[in-house]
């Protein structure tokens, strides 16, 4: 269990001084995510996006781990190969048998929802023994904000404007985790940079599992999102609040759902209402699109609260 004095302690495995903007909730998943790295050494990878172009600046790195940059499609291939060549080692005595060592890959949404798919899961049914963790701010902001699948409907992008003709985004957002979940992996969870506890426990559950694991994090960008840089844990917890981000994980194929309290419940609108990617959305004429994405929200929890094995596997409520 995450432990907030214990964790203050540890050494930063990603050092300050990046090059990456106030309040990016990218660095934030990273840092939470290696928290629960525990007694693993760890080799890390990214694919090209923000978080690898402002932490690997030649001549700069601020990684205190073993870091790996590829190609924006494949750091599933990435992480693989290299976990694939420390077992081989291993194998020929170069590496002690007894040495513990995870193989962590960053990405994304546009490295890990679209353009990194296909080796995602690739990895995934190969049943390599890594850690694939998608830090998602629903576009692709180091491009310049294009619209990715993990956008939610209604939002601003620069590939999906507001206008006369459409208002964000017309479809809803893919459910990645779900679609890893799919694969029968060990370990796949959904959590946010806001609720860190949550999160740095399934980080160690999915760095100690023997086999895949995947990681979905919620990882607010402030440019894009169009909040404030302090607002970033804020906004997560909003996200859960209104369910529009649930928190749950799929242990052995068995679906956790972490609950709201009756007491916290918002409505999706509190969630929306301060980005600036929505503000088109509280004008006259675009409440149907308020009451869809609702209604999506709804529909969404009520698809999570079937696939929970009864009541006896339902975690503690989120605060």
């Amino acid at each position: 269990m995450a432990n907030i004095k214990e964790l203050s302690a540890r050494p930063d495995e990603l050092a300050p001084g990046h090059r990456l903007c106030g309040g990016c909730g990218a660095s934030m998943a990273v840092r939470q995510v290696l928290m629960g790295s525990n007694d693993y050494d760890v080799v890390c990878a990214s694919a090209t996006g923000c978080l690898e172009v402002s932490t690997t600046i030649y001549p700069d790195n601020a990684w205190n781990v073993p870091f790996i940059h590829n190609a924006f499609a494949n750091a599933g291939a990435t992480i693989s190969g290299v976990e694939a060549a420390y077992r081989g080692l291993q194998r020929a005595g170069k590496i002690p048998a007894d040495r513990k060592i995870k193989f962590v890959a960053f990405g994304g949404d546009g490295g890990t929802y679209d353009i990194g798919l296909q080796s995602l899961s690739g990895a995934m049914e190969r049943g390599h023994d890594i850690v694939y963790v998608c830090y998602d701010n629903g576009a692709y902001m180091n491009t310049g904000i294009q619209r990715s699948s993990a956008t939610p409907k209604g939002a601003w992008a620069t590939t999906s404007e507001v206008g006369k003709v459409e208002q964000g985004k017309a479809q809803v957002r893919k459910d990645l985790t779900s679609i890893i979940a799919a694969h029968g992996v060990p370990y796949v969870a959904q959590a946010t940079v806001g609720n860190w506890r949550d999160l740095v426990n399934k980080a160690e559950k999915a760095i100690a599992v023997d086999g895949p694991a995947f990681l979905n994090i919620l990882a607010p960008c402030p440019r894009g999102w169009r909040i404030d840089s302090g607002d970033t844990a804020e906004i997560c917890r909003l996200a859960v609040n209104s369910k529009f981000w649930p928190l749950f994980e799929v242990e052995n194929g068995v679906w956790k759902l972490t609950p709201v309290r009756e007491k916290n419940q918002i409505p999706v609108t509190e969630f929306l209402k301060p980005q600036g990617r929505f503000k088109h959305l509280f004008k006259p004429g675009n409440e149907h699109i308020l009451e869809e994405i609702q209604a999506d929200v709804d529909n969404y929890w009520k698809y999570l609260e079937g696939r929970v094995e009864g009541s006896k596997d339902l975690t503690s409520p989120i605060e």
